[in-house]
């Protein structure tokens, strides 16, 4: 054994949970404005109902569910201000992230970005919504990586956290897949090139078209309730 190994500890109940909870919200399994069925998830989960609510307070701290009295914990659904709130935010951090990691970006990190999108592309070509969506944000976070700001990095990455379980619904659309493609390799360009206001322009293109197309989701398909 390795020290490595020797060191690390199996994760708790309530750490399995929490990520297993965490993953199904935000990868769209269990959609916005559904309840959480909390019986059938320790059972799925093979755990008691002690951890199980542990970590839906951990969520609800984090904004992804929600409870109610008589109704119990769901999946936490954005409002239109809430989905403009966070893309703005997003603006703001992002591009900060951005103009710092071009002036540390290497031919290793460059080399790890294209490889990522290869695995976004990929997954849009077999028209993996679930595989695309967390290749997509295995991209982004790299850049943002590469800033070497980690709290910046762990803001950016809560702020994703809050908009991922409507990410996937984005895919779901052959344009969207298009797109997202397309941007993404006009950015790495721009990396290539080391411009980073280039880069940053094209990502806020990006995020708007995200945005526009999420703002239809919300006001002409609602959640289950």
């Amino acid at each position: 054994m390795n020290p490595a190994e020797g060191h690390r500890r199996p994760p708790t109940a309530q750490e399995f949970v929490l990520t297993e909870l965490r993953r199904a919200i935000t990868t769209g399994r269990f959609r916005p404005g559904t309840p959480v069925r909390q019986d059938a998830i320790a059972e799925e989960f093979g755990v008691s109902r002690v951890p199980l609510r542990e970590a839906l307070k951990t969520l609800q701290g984090e904004g992804l569910v929600g409870y109610r009295a008589h109704r119990g914990y769901f999946v936490e659904e954005l409002s239109l201000d809430d989905l403009r709130e966070v893309y703005r935010i997003r603006e703001l951090l992002e591009g900060e992230a951005i103009r710092k990691a071009v002036t540390r970006l290497t031919p290793e990190r460059l080399q790890e970005l294209e490889r990522a999108q290869d695995e976004v592309e990929r997954a849009a070509a077999d028209m993996d919504v679930l595989t695309m969506a967390a290749a997509n944000r295995n991209f982004h976070m790299t850049l943002f990586e590469c800033a070497g700001m980690p709290r910046l990095t762990r803001l950016i990455a809560t702020l994703w956290d809050a908009t991922d379980a409507y990410r996937s619904i984005y895919y779901a659309e052959d344009d969207n897949r298009e797109r997202v493609i397309a941007e993404h390799q006009a950015t790495l360009d721009a990396l290539r090139r080391r411009d980073a206001e280039e880069a940053r322009r094209i990502l806020d293109v990006h995020r708007a078209h995200a945005v526009s197309a999420l703002e239809h989701v919300l006001s002409e398909h609602p959640s289950p309730a």
